[in-house]
């Protein structure tokens, strides 16, 4: 029974993974960083699944250990959704 429980849960957080990487990648130059509330603030392209312009905006990190290493005037490619009802930041790296 354990094995299986194993399994479930290996299996369950892969699939957020793959719908993850199913989100359309968006281009952005971070503005400012607040790792204390977890929020980042992005100057960003249009966000597609979200039927969203292009605009600067805070946004909530998924996981607080996205903000690490970022900084403002940092280039980024990022993904972002509804999460929990909150438009947030659900995988971000450097680079234009």
């Amino acid at each position: 029974m354990k094995r299986i429980a194993i399994s479930l849960i290996a299996a369950l957080s892969l699939s957020g993974a793959v719908l993850a990487q199913g989100l359309p990648t968006v281009s952005g130059t971070v503005e400012k960083i607040d790792t204390a509330q977890g929020k980042i603030t992005i100057d960003h392209g249009p966000i597609q699944n979200l039927d969203m312009e292009p605009m600067t905006m805070v946004f909530r990190a998924q996981d607080p250990n996205l903000l690490k290493g970022l900084k403002a005037g940092d280039k980024v490619q990022f993904t972002a959704d509804r999460v929990n009802g909150q438009i947030s930041v659900t995988s971000i790296k450097k680079g234009s």
